[in-house]
């Protein structure tokens, strides 16, 4: 997930307008992230961009800069949530982590297995053993495992900005209503439905999003975070 990596870089670059360009240059160019070689350096930026997309063309990056300035604490879920979306083998892993119940011990071998099983003879040993690693790490940052070379399942508690940007990315997947508090990315979050629905109401009167209810009718938009254009394209998908 990169988390140390990406808070560096949005101290380094703050403004919320910042291009892609602009990124690259400070990482590779200016070694904010204090890379030893120009390699390791354009690798990192080139990483950040698989992971983060690292454009403000790209819908859910400008949300996630959106919230990360706006909730602090809620940055490492806001990081895993669109790490998630954009790292098919991350993906993998979740169901394992999530469904462990809090003081269950997660061993690296079974993050091993799960991607070996799916990429048989893709990864070679010290690979699939490094790729496990990080797979752990990540959800140490995040906050779902505790622990160095014991990792142990623990709880998170879901934030505002987290639910706010779940619901948005579950939104543009086209699901509507109350299936978008059941969607995966709000289940990513450990968030009960009924959690998620007070959280969105708290965000609403920050501005984030707005949330309406009727009954066990729900409606939720982002007039904030989409543009006109993208909205068009979200009611094309409809």
């Amino acid at each position: 997930m990169m988390l140390p990596e990406l808070t560096q870089l949005f101290e380094f670059l703050p403004e919320a307008t910042a291009t892609k360009a602009a990124y690259f240059e400070a990482i590779v160019d200016d070694n904010c992230l204090s890379k030893r070689s120009a390699r390791t350096r354009l690798l990192t930026a080139r990483h950040l961009a698989d992971l983060y997309g690292l454009d403000n063309a790209f819908l859910l990056f400008r949300a996630l800069k959106f919230f990360w300035y706006r909730a602090e604490a809620a940055r490492p879920q806001l990081a895993l949530l669109l790490a998630y979306a954009r790292d098919p083998i991350l993906r993998m892993s979740a169901k394992h982590i999530l469904s462990a119940s809090p003081g269950v011990q997660i061993q690296r071998q079974g993050i091993e297995d799960i991607i070996s099983n799916q990429f048989p003879d893709r990864f070679s040993e010290a690979t699939l053993k490094s790729t496990a690693q990080n797979i752990n790490a990540t959800w140490t940052q995040a906050g779902y495992l505790t622990g160095k070379a014991k990792k142990m399942r623990c709880t998170s508690e879901a934030s505002e900005a987290a639910v706010c940007f779940a619901l948005l990315m579950a939104y543009l997947r086209g699901t509507r209503g109350e299936e978008l508090f059941t969607s995966e990315y709000v289940q990513l979050l450990d968030c009960r439905p009924d959690k998620a629905i007070d959280l969105i109401e708290a965000s609403a009167r920050k501005g984030w999003a707005v949330f309406k209810r009727v009954g066990s009718v729900v409606e939720v938009a982002f007039p904030s975070l989409i543009n006109q254009k993208e909205m068009e394209w979200v009611r094309e998908q409809a």
